[in-house]
This record gives C-alpha cells, structure tokens and sequence, in this order.
C-alpha cells in the first residue's frame, strides 16, 4: 500500500502546550505521526514532523494548518513526499577542534556523492582537562544501496584524515 506523507514544521516562542496543541491537531484529522524532531532553542521552539495518513485526512490537515498558525504557532506546509529511494540509513559520528568550516566540509563531501544528509546534530563543548573548544558531530545519511559501501568509507576516511577529524561511519542500529 503506498503511503501519503505530509511535512509540517512549526516555529515559535517557546511555551508550555506547543506539543499538545499540533499533536492534537494531526490526531483530530486522523493522521499520525511518523518521525519528528523537536527542540527549544534559544527561546524558541522549532519542530518539524512527517504526518502519514489517506490523502484525505492529509488534505483535511492541510487545510486547518493556516486556523492553528493563527491560533498556536507559526505552523507552516513544507510539502507532501512519499517513501524514499532504496537506501540504506548509515550513522557518522565526528569529533574535532573546533573550527569553522566542518559542517560545510562534511556537508560537500557527501553532497557530491549525491549522498542525503537526513538527520544533523552539532554541539561544542571545552574538553575535559585541557578546555580546549570541542565540535561533535552526529548524522545519519542515506546511502544508495547501489553504492560501493567500502569504497565510500575508505574515501571519507582519507577525507577526514586530511582535515583531523576523528570519525566514525558504519551501518545505523535501531
């Protein structure tokens, strides 16, 4: 059975029942929830979410979207997709002196190996003894099952070395 997904992200001031409310909103149309991410930053608070449901009750979603941005947050359509291509969900993990530039490095070499960044998550931090500024990465990617695995690995590798990134990318566990 093909699947009907819709994305929707919401941003906006940080408050208590900003979960509830879209959450609410998504079950009253008969919808569920697929993956989602959310996250306070700063003072705000952003979200964003596959819904899966019939077209109808996508439709019906979609069409009280602009009533609860009024109401709630602001809510906005990102756009309808269905299933992906035929990948395989990889993790990559990187740890490195701070500086500028990694993501955007990272960001290109897979980029052009027509690789999906489908999950990013940085954060900086003093290391322990000597507080000298940290950068951690973590990412999952989709990686075409048509894709030399080895080949690739021993590439980012080489890749990582050049810049002194500590990394790791193997198979993601659930």
């Amino acid at each position: 059975m093909h699947k009907n997904y819709l994305v929707v992200s919401a941003l906006g001031e940080d408050r208590p029942g900003l979960v509830e409310a879209v959450s609410a909103l998504i079950r009253d149309t008969g919808c569920s929830i697929g993956d989602s991410r959310m996250s306070v930053l700063g003072g705000d608070f952003a979200m964003i979410l596959t819904v899966e449901g019939r077209w109808n009750e996508l439709a019906k979603l979609e069409s009280s979207l602009p009533a609860a941005e009024h109401a709630h947050a602001a809510l906005s359509l990102i756009h309808i997709s269905g299933p992906t291509a035929d990948v395989m969900p990889y993790s990559v993990e990187v740890v490195c002196v701070d500086h500028a530039g990694i993501v955007h490095q990272l960001g290109h070499f897979f980029a052009s190996r027509e690789i999906n960044v489908r999950d990013l998550t940085t954060t900086t931090y003093a290391a322990a003894h000597t507080r000298t500024p940290m950068f951690q990465l973590q990412m999952t990617i989709d990686v075409a099952a048509s894709l030399h695995i080895a080949r690739l690995r021993e590439e980012f590798m080489d890749f990582c070395d050049q810049l002194n990134l500590d990394a790791i990318i193997e198979p993601l566990r659930h």
